[in-house]
Formats: structure tokens, C-alpha cells, sequence
């Protein structure tokens, strides 16, 4: 089976092609650090071909969720070095995810002042503030002379993630997040530089890439995309021609690979075929291709078998399967995902869940 073979990423040997997606476990500590219980979680999963942390923001003003770590102070930055010490140990490969959240915040998480985005438009939604659930607020629209600051807020993480010992980054451009806020014509109005035809819109997030890029070379850099999630009100009138240019772009850069999640918000099964934009896109993008969104062993292999994918990444499935290659390769039974844990429960539902015997 395909998903079980080595596979070359750039300079990094593979074990297999199953990669472990970033998913969000709100189990940080106080200050956004790290919590020493996530070297235990992701050294469980270690024998996925590569890990893809839980996304880490940049900065402050990338906050927009409870307990979700930082990769901006330097204890965040001793937390994450002690997890990626222990992975590497146990053999495995881990990069880490690199996150503004943009819009999707609440002022709650910035001493009261809103929230920063491309344009300042309401968004529907809440988020878990440390007051509790809250509608997400109407941001403020980012002044042209602050935006090289967010440049910098990457290329700093990206410093940062290469002192604590990572593998690698991935640049989440996607779930309604800033760089996606900027990407896609539904939630970026702006009339400068930065906003009104394509090449503006994608100017921050090639602009981002290629900062890390500098810090970390092409080979060892990600970009992840959501072409159709339309939580947060997110939305573009043309995905296919968005999201080609941009594929395009990232490919000039000789990105290390491109990550795709293809469904729609919620979905647990593989996106149909009118929702697909693998096809056009792999065509367009020539490095390491990966695809997430439902698919299982069988799938998985498939979708490599058809040359549409070089990497199948796999969420759920590995929060609530620690092993679980050794369970494809057996096709053993599947533990069940307690979704009642996934964001809280400290070490149940994060540590617990039990290996094949």
C-alpha cells in the first residue's frame, strides 16, 4: 500500500506518507505556553511520516482562542523545544504551524482593543474568550503602514520555531484566518496595495512566505489552504482562479509542498467531485502535494495511487489513534474520537487514548 511507503520531502526522509494534521487542543497553560503533557501527546503519534503541530500564533495580536500556544516569548519557545526533543527522540519528524487568526478574535484577548483584518466587516460566529463564548466583534481594518509588521510577526515565529528545534513550518493560510482574510474577495475590500485584483490580495501571504522562506529555505516550508470553508463568513466569488494564482505563486517560490483541506466545515467524508480543486491544483503546484478531509487507509492510498496526492493528512483519526499506521497496516478496529475532550479534559481525551496490544 501506497500510504506505507518512504517518502522524500526535500532533504527530510519520510517514513510514510501519513501526516499528522494541525488541530487545536486548548490545553496551553497560563502565558500560551506549551503544555509539557503535549510532548507525551505527540510523541505517541510519532510514528505518523511527519506531524503538523496544533497551529501556535505569532504573536499576541494573533490570539484568538483560549489555551492555544504561542511561538512569540521565549518560555513559549522552551516549551516547544522540550516536545520537539522528544519527538525527535522517539524518531519522529514535526513542524510546526504558524498562525494569525486575524478577525476571528475578540477584544477580551487584547485588553479591549478589536481585533485586526483586511477590511472592517462583521463576521458571523463566536469564539471561546476566557469570559466565555462571544460573538465575534466587527474588526478593525489594518493601516497600510502595519502590515509589514505582520510580515515580521511570521518571519520572527518562524526564527523562533527553528530555535526550539522544528523540522520545519507550515504557513496556515487557511479556516478564515488572516492570510485567508486577505486571500479571498469576501472578506478583503480594501483599495490599496493589498486588496482589489488577485495579485493584491495574495500580496501578504507571498509576502509571508517568502520571509520564512529566508529563515527556513523553500524545502522546509508549508502552506496550508481551505479553498471552501465558509465558517466566519468567508467567502470568493472565484475560488478556482484565486486559488490557482496562489498555487502558482507558491510554486515559484519552490515551496516544500502545499497542504489542501477539501472539504467544507464539519465534513467527516471526502469532498465530492464539485468540490474537489485537487486536480487543477496539482497541475499547478509541482513540489509535495497534500490532501486532508476524510479519507481513511483505503482512500488515502488511493488518492497516491492516482498521483493526485504525494501525502494524505489525517486528523481525527490520529487524535483518537495514537498508532495509527500500525492500525491501518493490521486494519485493526479505530479507538472512538470523544468529541466532548477535544478542547477540554486536560489529559483525557489527549493523552489517553490506548495503543494496539
Amino acid at each position: 500500500m501506497k500510504l506505507f511507503s518512504t517518502y522524500r520531502l526535500g532533504d527530510l526522509e519520510l517514513a510514510n506518507r501519513m501526516v499528522m494534521a494541525p488541530m487545536t487542543r486548548s490545553r496551553a497553560l497560563d502565558g500560551n505556553v506549551p503544555n509539557p503533557m503535549a510532548a507525551t501527546y505527540y510523541v505517541q503519534r510519532s510514528s505518523a511520516g511527519l506531524i503538523i503541530t496544533e497551529a501556535a500564533q505569532v504573536s499576541p495580536q494573533g490570539v484568538g482562542y483560549i489555551r492555544t500556544p504561542g511561538i512569540h516569548l521565549p518560555e513559549q519557545i522552551a516549551g516547544w523545544k522540550r516536545i520537539t526533543d522528544a519527538v525527535h527522540r522517539a524518531g519522529g519528524k514535526i513542524f510546526a504551524q504558524l498562525w494569525h487568526v486575524g478577525r476571528v478574535s475578540h477584544p477580551d484577548f487584547h485588553d479591549g482593543e478589536l481585533p485586526v483584518a483586511p477590511s472592517a466587516l462583521p463576521v458571523a460566529g463566536e469564539v471561546f474568550t476566557p469570559q466565555g463564548n462571544k460573538r465575534i466583534v466587527t474588526p478593525r481594518a489594518l493601516e497600510l503602514d502595519e502590515i509589514p509588521g505582520i510580515v515580521e510577526q511570521f518571519c520572527n515565529g518562524a526564527e523562533n520555531a527553528k530555535t526550539a528545534g522544528f523540522d520545519g513550518v507550515e504557513i496556515h493560510g487557511a479556516n478564515g484566518y488572516l492570510l485567508d482574510q486577505f486571500l479571498r474577495d469576501g472578506s478583503n475590500r480594501r483599495s490599496d496595495a493589498y486588496g482589489g485584483s488577485i495579485r493584491n490580495r495574495a500580496r501578504l501571504p507571498l509576502e509571508v512566505t517568502e520571509a520564512v522562506v529566508g529563515v527556513w529555505g523553500p524545502q522546509r516550508v508549508g502552506y496550508r489552504i481551505a479553498p471552501f470553508f465558509p465558517a466566519y463568513s468567508m467567502s470568493d466569488s472565484n475560488p478556482i482562479e484565486t486559488y490557482s494564482y496562489l498555487a502558482t505563486e507558491l510554486d515559484r517560490q519552490k515551496l516544500g509542498y502545499l497542504h489542501i483541506f477539501e472539504g467544507l466545515s464539519g465534513s467527516t467524508a471526502p469532498p465530492d467531485g464539485k468540490s474537489r480543486m485537487t486536480p487543477i491544483l496539482r497541475n499547478l503546484f509541482k513540489g509535495t502535494y497534500i490532501v486532508n478531509g476524510g479519507y481513511d487507509a483505503d482512500t488515502g492510498s488511493a488518492v497516491i495511487e492516482r498521483g493526485e496526492a504525494d501525502l494524505v493528512a489525517y486528523g481525527v483519526l490520529y487524535l483518537a489513534n495514537p498508532d495509527l499506521p500500525e492500525r491501518f497496516r493490521r486494519k485493526a478496529l479505530l479507538n472512538t474520537p470523544d468529541f466532548t475532550t477535544f478542547y477540554t479534559g486536560e489529559e483525557r481525551g489527549y493523552i489517553d487514548y490506548p495503543p494496539l496490544t
